[in-house]
């Protein structure tokens, strides 16, 4: 999948102004140009109350290069299952926006901007599948550089997402990163740390300007 070029951003996402707070800017749109904008410095959309925010936390979730923490579990669990990479997306974004699931959050203006993104070239999902080839879980987020910002994850099956995160991280290879907002107990237990957000907003230029493994 090629990656369609990305016009300048009507918006100016200046890290400097932003409060000491995760919300940093409110409004804007969803406009290619203006997401992939956004991450590359360091912020990220999610609607709330009917208000499109845009987010760069005081206190990162990243999963480190070479950090992703595979148990034997895991590894059995991966035995037993197929990957795919960007040959459901949509249906990926669909499973993690179930409106059953707490704290759902991707609504449809969200799905359209992503999967806009997918057919750009920006937006990637990772696929688990069972032995019958029914996807049982998955990861879908942006891909800029070597920065992989992960918007949700879902599973149907145990430990379908954790396979999908390992073989996410293959496909990034050595040097990658990546970028899960915030850290959850889930999360951490994959390896998953805090950097504040001034670590986080340096180590970006030499993410998001790498060559790109997609």
């Amino acid at each position: 999948m090629n990656t369609v070029p990305m016009p300048p951003s009507r918006y100016d996402f200046d890290p400097s102004s932003w409060p000491d707070e995760d919300c940093v800017v409110a409004g804007a749109d969803l406009r290619p140009s203006t997401i992939v904008d956004a991450y590359r410095h360091g912020a990220f959309p999610m609607p709330h109350a009917g208000q499109l925010l845009w987010w760069s936390p005081l206190n990162r979730g990243v999963l480190e290069p070479g950090a992703l923490r595979v148990t034997r579990s895991m590894r059995r669990s991966a035995r037993h299952f197929g990957i795919t990479v960007d040959t459901a997306f949509e249906q990926v974004i669909d499973a993690c926006a179930d409106p059953t699931r707490p704290g759902g959050w991707i609504d449809t203006d969200i799905r359209t901007a992503y999967v806009e993104l997918h057919r750009l070239g920006w937006a990637h999902s990772v696929e688990t599948r069972d032995d019958d080839g029914l996807l049982v879980g998955g990861v879908y987020g942006l891909g800029i550089g070597r920065l992989f910002a992960g918007e949700s994850m879902f599973h149907h099956a145990r430990d379908a997402s954790k396979v999908a995160m390992m073989a996410l991280v293959d496909r990034l290879g050595e040097g990658a990163m990546v970028d899960v907002q915030w850290q959850t107990p889930h999360l951490a237990s994959l390896g998953v740390v805090e950097w504040p957000r001034s670590t986080y907003l340096a180590a970006l230029p030499g993410l998001v300007d790498a060559p790109s493994p997609w």
